[in-house]
């Protein structure tokens, strides 16, 4: 969604004959994502979505390796994503590596599982959450923006926007779950370390500056702002 969206936003084309390939790559890093953390050695989950999670169905080690061919595939896909150039391959992988890697999501899962200590204070819990899930919004948003040749003030504005509506997307989970996470035992949360109401404000400013990013767009942009809003305003 967020690569489309970036991309309609960007240019007056229709459509990009390799955009819907980059735009699964991500949503298979995301899946991949998902099927690992379910493990029992991450947050041992017995089901996702109201039904049972893969390690639950199938195995332990059928889903570690359904994870792996998930990331896997993800970068032969938007690798091999007819219509693009090279510059914007390379520009690609290395997108959706960095958003994956240790300084995206496996960072942010790493910190997650304590490897970096207790979470203790906020601007440590937002590393955690810019990493383990702002990480792939960020690149959903710069990812629509390379593939529709976005000039460099263009991605930045993207990037902005990114950033900002991937912690906010964050800190409304953390609301939604907040009495599924309460205790000593449940996992870091922005609402034990600022309070609900708290949360909820500063969801509201990161969105605004979000839209703000968005800006020099116009219209074109729609579908970014229509995502960001939901972004804040779900229930689910």
């Amino acid at each position: 969604m967020w690569v489309i969206a970036a991309f309609e936003a960007v240019t007056e084309t229709e459509t990009h004959p390799g955009l819907l390939q980059v735009a699964a790559a991500l949503e298979l890093i995301h899946t991949y994502s998902l099927v690992h953390d379910d493990l029992p050695c991450m947050d041992d989950d017995d089901e996702r979505r109201g039904r049972p999670t893969v390690h639950i169905a199938y195995g332990e080690g059928p889903a570690v390796l359904v994870g792996d061919a998930l990331l896997t595939e993800a970068f032969r896909l938007a690798l091999s994503a007819p219509g693009l150039q090279a510059d914007q391959r390379v520009a690609i992988g290395l997108e959706l590596a960095e958003a994956s890697g240790y300084k995206g999501m496996i960072g942010g899962q790493a910190a997650d599982i304590g490897l970096a200590g207790p979470i203790t204070n906020r601007e440590v819990l937002e590393r955690l959450h810019r990493g383990k899930t702002g990480a792939l919004i960020r690149a959903g948003c710069r990812l629509g923006g390379i593939v529709a040749q976005a000039n460099e003030a263009q991605l930045a504005a993207l990037t902005e926007h990114g950033e900002a509506v991937g912690l906010a997307f964050q800190l409304a989970d953390d609301v939604l779950d907040a009495e599924e996470d309460a205790g000593d035992d449940g996992p870091p949360s922005f609402v034990k370390l600022l309070g609900e109401d708290h949360c909820r404000e500063e969801a509201e400013n990161l969105y605004r500056e979000g839209l703000s990013a968005l800006e020099g767009f116009g219209v074109k942009a729609e579908a970014l702002r229509e995502l960001a809003t939901y972004t804040i305003q779900r229930d689910i």
